[in-house]
């Protein structure tokens, strides 16, 4: 006997988390791939004087790529409910937000920089933590509502 198409329906919030999870993993994948990596020589595990940047851009060390992994897979575990998907968006994009505020206040060229983070990074964070949050509250009206 099969289920019903509603049974196996994501919601919107459940959507969006599948979809920031995935594009987490993928960002995480991306990483280690020399290329799109460029001055992937010189990736370290963390620390600061890792040159390798994503995209050219994004300062990236194994420690970074490993937490977006995690975030990555976080976001897909999560999103198989609708709280728990509105929760990773909003929680996920208030961690982002702190990564914004710990990417301004520290000296990039010093020990606190240990993900690392550059200038590129701390706006793709404040956009990153502005949009989780959007997301989760515009699309999970119906998951902040069940307990």
């Amino acid at each position: 006997m099969s289920r019903p198409d509603t049974a196996t329906a994501r919601t919107p919030v459940q959507l969006a988390a599948t979809v920031v999870g995935a594009v987490f993993l993928l960002v995480g994948i991306a990483g280690f791939i020399p290329g799109i990596t460029t001055d992937y020589d010189t990736l370290q595990f963390a620390g600061h004087e890792s040159q390798a940047k994503l995209l050219g851009v994004f300062a990236v060390s194994i420690l970074h790529n490993i937490v977006h992994l995690a975030f990555g897979v976080a976001g897909l575990v999560m999103a198989k409910t609708a709280r728990n998907a509105f929760l990773y968006l909003v929680a996920g994009g208030v961690v982002y937000l702190v990564l914004w505020l710990y990417g301004l206040i520290i000296d990039h060229d010093s020990a606190a920089n240990f993900v690392p983070v550059n200038t590129a990074d701390n706006w793709l964070h404040l956009l990153l933590g502005l949009g989780m949050i959007a997301l989760g509250f515009a699309l999970g009206r119906t998951a902040r509502r069940a307990r």
